[in-house]
């Protein structure tokens, strides 16, 4: 009885806006809030006091908590990172040490009429343009519901392969000095297990919530596939929850293809900044013996 109470108020709301969508001007613009976690029990050197853990938590949360805004229309999507201003005597995105500072991501066009995912990203300085195909997540409906502001939200969940550029999956690389350290007690057995040894899933787990009273096949990211506006999506250590929502704003924004930087497939860019930390890893690794646990 329950359920099909909820049914019948979704499908009220979902009627009630569809002459609100019908419009052919019809646009709207979400605002976002995004979340990553890092677990720093696994993060710098085994020996690192929670004072530095501490700080480096805090150099990084602007890196960690950012705020974008999705402007959509029926078919196309922009999706784009506001601004924010650094505070006074910090570092804005300077992560790993200014390393962070080098990936700096432009505006995301899905236009999933076309099945085209087009981004703009800043990378040391080059301007790339990645060219894909929209990723296809196989959602799967769980029936459950929760309200999210004034909006009723389904729950929706799928399997996706591990982003090699998302920063909530990278892993550090190996601790040298643990294995210098114990071959100078002459007990190579006490080793500390390095972390690139744990197991890295192929697949994490994707929960989402979207909306049928706004019926647009859109959501943050490259987030999309639902039929109604994703409102929250949570994927390995980091959430993205909607915090406002203006639909048919007076003043509508132009939503264009962007066309700026080198064309490049997801695999090429992947590959591009794959090579580049290695670089950064080979020039810095060998603080605290770093070249020693790679074997050179």
């Amino acid at each position: 009885m329950k359920t099909y109470k909820k049914l019948s108020i979704i499908c009220i709301l979902f009627f009630s806006v569809a002459a609100t969508y019908a419009q052919q001007d019809f646009q709207g613009k979400a605002y976002y809030a995004s979340k990553t976690t890092v677990d720093m029990d696994n993060f710098g050197r085994p020996d690192m006091s929670p004072d530095r853990k501490k700080q480096m938590m805090d150099r990084m949360k602007s890196f960690l908590e950012k705020s974008y805004t999705l402007t959509f229309n029926k078919t196309e999507s922009i999706y784009k990172e506001e601004e924010q201003l650094a505070a006074p005597g910090g570092s804005q995105g300077r992560g790993f040490g200014g390393f962070g500072a080098s990936f700096v991501a432009g505006v995301q066009y899905k236009n999933v009429q076309n099945n085209q995912l087009l981004q703009e990203q800043e990378f040391f300085g080059k301007q790339f343009l990645i060219v894909d195909s929209l990723p296809k997540l196989k959602w799967k409906m769980t029936g459950e519901t929760k309200q999210i502001g004034q909006y009723m939200a389904m729950k929706a969940t799928a399997m996706k392969p591990v982003d090699k550029m998302s920063f909530a999956s990278f892993r550090p690389g190996p601790r040298g000095g643990d294995k210098e350290t114990a071959d100078k007690k002459g007990d190579s057995t006490k080793v500390d297990k390095p972390v690139e040894e744990k197991e890295v899933p192929k697949e994490i787990e994707v929960t989402a919530w979207y909306t049928m009273q706004i019926p647009v096949n859109q959501g943050p990211g490259e987030y999309w596939g639902l039929p109604g506006l994703i409102l929250e999506v949570s994927a390995d250590r980091t959430t993205v929850l909607c915090t406002k929502i203006v639909l048919n704003p007076t003043e509508k924004e132009s939503i264009n293809a962007p066309s700026k930087g080198k064309e490049v497939t997801k695999d090429e860019y992947t590959e591009i900044v794959t090579k580049k930390m290695e670089e950064m890893r080979e020039m810095y690794g060998g603080r605290g013996g770093g070249r020693t646990g790679r074997g050179r």
